[in-house]
């Protein structure tokens, strides 16, 4: 009966266990989606700032030129080249200080007269946009605003439009001479969502995705579109060679990721900005938290047993007195063993720590060491342009020298003193290139000073100028501004000279020396520094982009490098609190950017 019962208390306990993680899961699935959906519409928020800011950016840039007076001329007199011409410069300078995707000027019926790309093949001058939605709005003297794919360059953009009146000004039931439209390109958006693991997707307001980082969604249907919407879309080419299907449609991986979406409206067109968030976050949630309760409910079972076998315990010594001296005996042999295990753990333990404490100290210790040999392996590289810069003064010298002997000789006293000055000039410039290498040779402390950026820069283009100009390559440096960093000067300067030598190599094997170009830019970014290198070389191959700072990977030849400069640099920076990326140029060449926090007093005290 006994045993019956026992059986019976642990089934029960079993099923309340169950019960007790079950409830658990729910609870914290549900807490855990609230949270996620939290953070969500946090982050959905920020996004939606961050786009609706660029659009108002944009908002009165075609009502500020549309009352330029040449725009009304050029309308009135479309066969005045001159006119025209002029316009066509406005709008193309106006358009690269705006960094938009285009400016153009349309005459009432939608002909475009005037274009900032006017001098590209597909430029927009002779197009009709009479038929889209933007232009129709402006003409009928309101301001116009459309999303759509071009038609003339398949390019996806914003337009806003204005109305251009006679004299600059609208009156009340004056007929617009035509419309100026600016078309915005929204790509950078694309790029930035593209960091997200979760999909974030831009859709217009009839439900069609058109901006995302997903590139299996754009331009399909949230749900699917009625047939007036497909008839508005065909008639104004929004979306111009593209079917609209549902994203429901697509096959099961295409659509991973498309369930309970957090909405945010954006935008004057009825815009929906919508974030995925993930659901397995929500069950691995739910799983922790089931997993810990187990792990209590486990502690709790193995009490209660205890406690029952300590009760018996209890009866078998009122049964037998000696029994239980035994057992007394035995259960404090084994505290013994076990307090002697576990001191022999607290030791162990302690030893473990002071190795640990050995390990972090030589691994700071190789660290140094590394960096310093990456100064030094710079220096070889730099060997025999330095000696270069140093044969120089000294020849000068020699032959100056030889001069002044030669002038007391003939009791020539004053071009003697002159040619003893040529001498301390030379001696002096050969004290400052020995004085740069001994500042950069030396070993760092990482002690953390107030670095100031311009000098730095200069030191190091010092140490380099020799080999650029032995090799033909030309050097520009452009500092907006003298800033100050909160770091170690001789790990900055290393750095400046990896991207400056590195930016070297990949313009050495370039064809005709004009096309042997680096250039340095400083200038500030909000409170950081933004250190810019671009080179004219053959960019930076995908297969390398990966790996590029990574430690020993190097696509030099043998004998030109270790592979250690870019990671050396990385952690340098990161040791700094900065950021050491690179792209490609689209014009060729590749750009390293170093991003530096500025060094603020009041932040320091």
């Amino acid at each position: 009966m006994s045993a019956l019962s026992t059986r019976h208390r642990l089934l029960l306990g079993l099923a309340a266990a169950l019960v007790v993680v079950g409830l658990t899961y729910w609870l914290a699935a549900r807490m855990a989606r609230s949270e996620i959906d939290q953070q969500s519409e946090r982050q959905l928020q920020v996004i939606a700032l961050d786009l609706q800011s660029m659009l108002e950016k944009f908002e009165t840039l075609p009502f500020s030129l549309s009352v330029h007076p040449d725009m009304a001329t050029a309308l009135q007199q479309p066969a005045n080249a001159e006119v025209v011409a002029r316009v066509n410069q406005t709008l193309q300078t106006v358009q690269r200080q705006a960094h938009v995707a285009a400016i153009y000027l349309m005459d009432a019926q939608g002909l475009t007269i005037a274009a900032s790309n006017w001098n590209n093949s597909q430029n927009y001058i002779g197009r009709n946009f009479g038929f889209r939605p933007y232009f129709r709005d402006a003409i009928n003297g309101s301001a116009g605003r459309f999303y759509g794919i071009g038609s003339t360059t398949s390019e996806p953009g914003y337009f806003i439009a204005q109305p251009v009146y006679a004299n600059g000004q609208g009156a009340p039931g004056q007929t617009p001479l035509g419309v100026l439209a600016v078309k915005i390109s929204l790509d950078e958006f694309e790029r930035t969502w593209q960091t997200s693991e979760e999909p974030i997707v831009l859709a217009d307001r009839d439900g069609v995705v058109f901006l995302g980082n997903r590139p299996g969604w754009q331009y399909r249907s949230l749900v699917p579109i009625d047939a007036a919407a497909r008839e508005k879309i065909k008639a104004t080419l929004q979306y111009v060679g593209k079917t609209i299907t549902p994203i429901a449609s697509l096959p099961a991986a295409s659509r991973q990721g498309f369930d309970t979406a957090v909405m945010r409206p954006v935008g004057r067109l009825g815009w929906q900005l919508l974030l995925f968030p993930a659901q397995s976050r929500i069950t691995r949630a739910a799983l922790l938290w089931s997993c810990a309760m187990t792990l209590v409910l486990l502690s709790v079972m193995l009490s209660l047993w205890a406690r029952h076998q300590r009760r018996r315990r209890l009866e078998e010594r009122q049964a037998s007195r000696q029994a239980l001296q035994r057992a007394a005996e035995e259960l404090d042999r084994r505290i013994a063993v076990r307090t002697d295990e576990l001191l022999q753990a607290n030791r162990d333990l302690g030893d473990k720590y002071a190795r640990l404490e050995h390990a972090e100290r030589l691994l700071r210790t190789t660290q140094d060491e590394l960096v310093q040999a990456g100064k030094l392996a710079m220096l070889g590289q730099m060997a025999a342009g330095v000696t270069h810069e140093l044969n120089q003064p000294l020849a000068a010298i020699r032959a100056f020298a030889d001069n002044a002997v030669t002038f007391l000789d003939r009791g020539q006293p004053v071009q003697a003193s002159a040619n003893l000055s040529h001498i301390s000039a030379a001696s002096a410039r050969m004290g400052i290139i020995i004085g740069q290498l001994k500042a950069f040779a030396r070993k760092s402390h990482g002690n953390v000073a107030v670095v100031e950026l311009t000098p730095s820069v200069h030191a190091s283009a010092l140490l380099l100028r020799a080999e650029y100009d032995r090799l033909g390559v030309v050097l520009q440096i452009d500092i907006a501004e003298s800033l100050q960093l909160l770091g170690d000067a001789v790990r900055t300067e290393q750095v400046l000279i990896n991207l400056l030598r590195n930016a070297l190599d990949a313009v050495e094997e370039a064809e005709e020396s004009a096309q042997r170009r680096v250039a340095l830019s400083v200038v500030r970014d909000g409170d950081h520094a933004l250190i810019c290198v671009r080179d004219s070389g053959p960019g930076i191959p995908d297969e390398v982009a990966a790996q590029l700072f990574a430690p020993f990977f190097t696509t030099k030849p043998s004998g030109k490098g270790l592979g250690l400069g870019l990671a050396i640099s990385s952690s340098i920076v990161q040791a700094m609190r900065g950021q050491l990326s690179a792209h490609n140029l689209p014009e060729g060449g590749a750009e390293f950017q170093l991003r530096l926090p500025l060094y603020s007093p009041i932040a320091k005290n």
